[in-house]
């Protein structure tokens, strides 16, 4: 008698999207990478795009210990939104720039090991930006792929995002390549709302200033009118 063993099911690969590691080093980190990706997020908005911070990005199909987690990364030609994390040969689209919020902690692994990374993946854009200026001078460094080498970028421009990079303060600053216009972070749309509509209300008081003139002035040429009537009617016209 022959006996069967039934064949055993494979086992489903689990990706994990969280190691339950904190975002990010300190507040200064936290805030630039959040900022970072709110702007962009907006930028890109009704684009075939996405902005994803802080998540697992899978570059190799069957190996879950292949991973890591960008500070912040830009990919083009996929579904808008958010994911639980990123695997590259499910949606097909490498990232095309990738931040990475840095410190001296990370000094060594962002300028190393991730850049040879991106660099193997064909990432066409990699920044750095060290908030605290703790290794980095200038604070922010980027690098564009030129055939399957990184090189450092010299005129602060992302030609992936058609932007232009500044370092503000412990924030990145983007300003559009087309008409050099800035795009706004948080506390930035709530002051220019602020200052809008102070302006709003400025003009609309100065109209009101403006009719009420006007309507005074109306009233004035009545009554002189009718102060002329009553001359006439009791002394004739004016000699």
């Amino acid at each position: 008698m022959t006996t069967t063993i039934p064949n055993s099911p494979k086992s489903e690969i689990i990706y994990p999207s969280s190691d339950g590691e904190p975002v990010a080093e300190t507040y200064d980190h936290l805030y630039a990478i959040l900022t970072t990706l709110e702007v962009l997020r907006q930028y890109l908005q009704g684009r075939r795009a996405t902005v994803l911070a802080n998540q697992f990005l899978y570059y190799a199909q069957s190996f879950p210990k292949l991973r890591v987690a960008p500070d912040v990364m830009v990919i083009y030609d996929v579904e808008p939104g958010g994911r639980d994390n990123y695997k590259i040969w499910e949606e097909q689209q490498v990232p095309k720039v990738i931040f990475e919020i840095t410190s001296k902690g990370t000094q060594e692994e962002d300028k190393n090991t991730k850049k040879n990374l991106y660099e193997g993946l064909e990432v066409q854009e990699y920044w750095l930006f060290d908030p605290k200026g703790e290794w980095i001078e200038q604070k922010l460094q980027g690098y564009r792929l030129r055939g399957d080498i990184y090189e450092p970028i010299t005129d602060s421009c992302s030609q992936q995002l058609q932007l232009r990079l500044a370092v503000e303060g412990k924030l990145i600053g983007f300003y559009r390549l087309d008409n050099g216009e800035k795009l706004l972070v948080a506390d930035e749309l709530v002051e220019a709302l602020r200052q809008e509509t102070h302006k709003r209300i400025e003009a609309e008081r100065q109209a009101e200033q403006e009719r009420q003139r006007a309507e005074q002035e109306r009233q004035r040429a009545t009554e002189l009118e009718s102060l002329l009537s009553r001359y006439r009617e009791q002394f004739g016209e004016l000699p």
